[in-house]
């Protein structure tokens, strides 16, 4: 897996923001755009997939990261929930309905595909590698 050094380098946030900008582009207009509530779910649900990625990520251990990636892959479900009453309102057409779903399902796969290398690393976190960094370079050889 690649080096990751900041949330941004992560790929399931990357097509989040994608799919963000999709979501936005999609309940701005007609119908969609007056339904005030189910267009304010919508974005705020897309919105905790990238924000969850995020926290968790600078959260700096994989315990809580894997947390939180399970939080944005639930958001990401969520979405795909609230993109079947955008369509069966006739909101969105079928085509942009297959377009958003197949990407909330490509999230989705990418957050679990993450969650589980995370949880089969031996690496514990950012925060873990500096502690036993210093914690090694500070130890002074016994003498005898």
């Amino acid at each position: 897996m690649a080096n990751i050094e900041k949330f941004e380098d992560i790929l399931a946030w990357q097509k989040g923001r994608e799919l963000t900008q999709l979501i936005y582009k999609a309940s701005r207009k007609g119908e969609f755009s007056k339904d005030y509530s189910l267009k304010d779910q919508i974005r705020r649900a897309c919105i905790s997939v990238t924000s969850n990625i995020a926290e968790g990520f600078e959260r700096g251990g994989n315990k809580e990261f894997i947390q939180f990636l399970g939080h944005a892959k639930g958001s990401c479900g969520e979405v795909r929930s609230q993109l079947y009453v955008a369509l069966d309102e006739e909101y969105v057409s079928e085509t942009q309905w297959q377009e958003l779903h197949t990407r909330c399902l490509e999230v989705s796969r990418l957050l679990d595909g993450f969650i589980k290398y995370l949880q089969q690393t031996e690496i514990k976190g950012r925060k873990f590698q500096s502690q036993s960094t210093s914690q090694t370079s500070t130890r002074r050889p016994r003498q005898s």
